[in-house]
């Protein structure tokens, strides 16, 4: 299985597909298939059945995943798309940013 540098909460930056050049918020990583959601990005149009939450039913936009191949996180301090790198700082692993240095929280 492949290293997964994003996590849930991350603001990422999208640098391919339909979505290009648009930013959101991660809400949820699926790592098993290394794919993640990300809030307003790869908008899918749902079908569904009237229940207690949607007494109308009808088609619902909601999210649908991304490959995290097509995802960049976003600087925490130049505000751009950066890479990420590892380091290990008092005996704990950070995530770092490779454009500013900067430890990303």
């Amino acid at each position: 299985m492949k290293k997964i540098y994003i996590k849930k909460g991350d603001t990422v930056y999208v640098n391919a597909g339909n979505d290009k050049g648009k930013t959101g918020k991660v809400l949820e990583v699926i790592p098993s298939k290394d794919r993640a959601i990300v809030e307003g990005v790869n908008m899918v149009s749902k079908h569904t059945k009237p229940n207690p939450k949607n007494p109308q039913g009808g088609i619902v936009k909601q999210e649908g995943t991304i490959h995290i191949s097509n995802l960049q996180l976003i600087d925490p301090t130049k505000g751009g798309p950066t890479r990420i790198g590892h380091k290990v700082v008092d005996g704990k692993k950070i995530r770092y940013s490779k454009k500013s240095g900067e430890e990303i929280k």
